[in-house]
């Protein structure tokens, strides 16, 4: 059995910019983060006495003859790209729920293509399944999502990576920051609102308003910039980091109405009054994971003030995808 192992990401700066309808016209930014909740894809090949051909089990189970009949959009497209013809079986697992604006999708699209190409015996540098993972997102799923995503859990870190007008993609690791980052991790808060929701659909809506809304998404694309000097500084200011991203928030909230929603604008006044500096929908935005800041000191107090929010406790991590093989017995 073969199985991967791929981080979730959080993204501080610069979302919506990674998607190329932004970038290849202005240029794009993201600052972002993989974490200690992962994804996981098995795999192993089924013997033939079983009545189908592919059995492939997430939330749902589908147990198909062919390729073409799978429904997961990324297992089809995943599977048609290594053009297998043998018997297989695949399963998901995750720390997190999906849908929620930890990059889960994409997370599932790295995981696979790398327990297929040990499957295959090929081989891909983590850049290149990266690569890969847009290609088939975008171009064969015909999926409306940015680029940021499959970058971030394929190669794991804190990283700035910026986005060219020709489709060139650079990506600058900032562990050699390890001082602030540990202390930015030590006043952040993660929470999960149960509320999950389709990505695509969001970005969509919001791709169509992007011609409107110039100044919002220059603002948050050059703010990774300012992030970035932020995570540099030999005083790290947690408090400006907050703001910043305070700001942000204020920006994407206002590239269309579901970004947000009545509940975490509640929440969220909820959070700076017991003491958060900023704050922000993680992903496209309309619920999942929430991320805020907060000194360490009233970090109890939000955790007590946002129930039924439910806190997730995490570690920055800077694997990557990775890929295991057990022996069955």
């Amino acid at each position: 059995m073969i199985i991967s192992k791929t981080p979730f990401r959080i993204s501080f700066f610069g979302g919506g910019s990674d998607h190329p309808s932004w970038y290849e016209q202005y240029g794009g930014a993201v600052l972002s983060a993989t974490i200690n909740k992962y994804c996981y894809i098995s795999c192993r090949p089924l013997d033939a006495f079983f009545n189908y051909n592919y059995r492939i089990v997430y939330s749902k189970v589908e147990s198909v003859n062919s390729i073409s009949k799978i429904q997961h959009p990324s297992a089809k497209a995943v599977l048609e790209y290594f053009s297998l013809d043998k018997n297989l079986e695949i399963h998901h697992d995750a720390d997190l729920p999906a849908k929620s604006g930890m990059g889960s999708s994409s997370a599932f699209t790295v995981g696979l293509i790398n327990v297929l190409l040990e499957y295959k015996k090929q081989k891909m540098t983590n850049m290149e399944i990266a690569e890969l993972a847009i290609y088939l997102e975008q171009e064969v799923m015909k999926e409306c999502v940015g680029s940021q995503d499959q970058i971030a859990t394929s190669l794991g870190g804190f990283n700035k990576i910026d986005f060219l007008e020709n489709k060139k993609i650079l990506v600058s690791s900032l562990l050699k920051y390890k001082d602030n980052i540990i202390n930015l991790e030590n006043n952040i808060l993660l929470f999960y609102s149960k509320k999950q929701r389709i990505a695509s659909t969001i970005e969509l809506e919001k791709l169509k308003n992007f011609k409107n809304k110039i100044d919002e998404m220059k603002f948050i694309s050059q703010s990774v910039d300012h992030g970035l000097s932020l995570l540099k500084a030999q005083n790290f200011d947690i408090y400006e980091f907050g703001n910043l991203m305070h700001q942000n928030w204020l920006r994407k909230r206002k590239l269309h109405p579901k970004v947000s929603n009545d509940s975490f604008d509640t929440a969220y006044d909820i959070a700076i009054k017991n003491g958060a500096i900023g704050g922000k929908m993680l992903g496209a935005g309309g619920g999942g994971f929430v991320l805020f800041v907060v000194p360490k000191e009233k970090q109890n107090n939000i955790i007590k003030a946002l129930k039924p929010y439910i806190n997730v406790k995490f570690k920055f991590e800077n694997t990557g995808t990775k890929r295991y093989i057990t022996n069955q017995v």
